[in-house]
């Protein structure tokens, strides 16, 4: 994505780069602040094979932030349910070190947020995560553009793996076959208990509550329910009936605080949800202002988390 851009990046918006370095389980730590061919990282990386420039002296993220000169770290590593590490600890370096800090794993907005979003604002630095949820579409940054407004709920379908799932049971596939169907589209992980139990998408309700409605949320807070028990038989008896089921996240201010589930849900045709199918995504804002504000992402491709990680760049480097 930077490559397919880097002409944009520089006319439009003023911004040069380069890579200076790169850390992986299989590249091992590479770091030339002159600059790396990203191509050639981009060839490699299917092989698994550790790259000749790794360097052994590089054993940790703090040595490697210094040796790269790292002004902008990407932060793309696996998500931790229990802590959000080792995501927390890569930002957290990142932004000591005097680098804006950008990230696609949702661990650290549930376990670190304010603590993050103080030591960046410390540092005079930012840290940006609108690849988060729903991919690259601009859900966090859409909420800077609407100060003062107070959000009082939402709604939605936030997980593509279940959601392909459900669709593809659907259709009359057993539940393992829709699994096995999601996982040869690239959606689902080889273990996808993280999707199927409901801990994706309550990891994202909680994102969306500690963010845009300031009030901090555990996730033994949320009322989960995934989808693991939902028989492929009762799947296509509430199709046939016109109310098919949903994993739907739902969040709500109360006085006492916020009110947060993720569950499956029978929903009628004429619901906007009821139509969200495959890979897409949908999200309903209840605001002061707008009393309902509703985006839908329909089918992204595989670029569309690269692009939310290339937009927070641009946001990072230009404001």
């Amino acid at each position: 994505m930077l490559l397919d851009r880097e002409h944009e990046l520089r006319e439009r918006h003023g911004i040069s780069f380069r890579i200076t370095g790169v850390a992986t389980r299989h590249l091992g730590w590479i770091a030339d602040p002159n600059g790396l061919d990203p191509q050639a990282c981009v060839e490699r990386a299917p092989s698994r094979a550790k790259s000749p420039e790794s360097d052994a002296k590089l054993t940790n993220i703090h040595d490697w932030l210094k040796a790269a000169r790292t002004d902008v770290l990407f932060e793309a590593t696996a998500l931790n349910v229990e802590s959000g590490q080792p995501a927390v600890d890569h930002i957290r370096a990142a932004l000591e070190h005097g680098a804006h800090a950008i990230t696609a794993n949702k661990g650290p907005i549930v376990h670190a947020y304010r603590k993050l979003r103080d030591l960046a604002a410390a540092r005079g630095k930012r840290f940006l995560f609108e690849s988060t949820v729903m991919d690259g579409v601009p859900i966090f940054s859409l909420f800077h553009q609407l100060p003062v407004i107070h959000l009082q709920g939402f709604h939605g379908i936030l997980n593509s793996t279940t959601n392909v799932i459900l669709s593809e049971m659907e259709t009359g596939l057993s539940f393992d076959e829709s699994l096995k169907k999601a996982q040869s589209l690239g959606i689902a992980e080889t273990d996808a208990t993280h999707d199927i139990d409901g801990w994706d998408a309550a990891v994202k309700t909680a994102a969306l509550v500690t963010v845009l409605m300031d009030i901090p949320i555990l996730l033994e807070e949320i009322n989960r329910e995934g989808i693991r028990n939902l028989s492929a038989e009762a799947v296509r008896a509430a199709r046939n009936e016109g109310r098919p089921y949903k994993l739907i996240c739902r969040a709500k201010r109360e006085k006492s605080g916020v009110t947060a589930t993720v569950r499956p849900e029978q929903l009628p045709l004429t619901d906007p949800m009821a139509q969200i199918t495959g890979t897409s995504s949908y999200i309903y804002f209840e605001t002061d202002i707008f009393p309902g504000l509703a985006i839908t992402e329909e089918n992204p491709g595989l670029y569309a988390t690269a692009y939310g990680m290339l937009a927070d760049f641009v946001r990072a480097t230009t404001i």
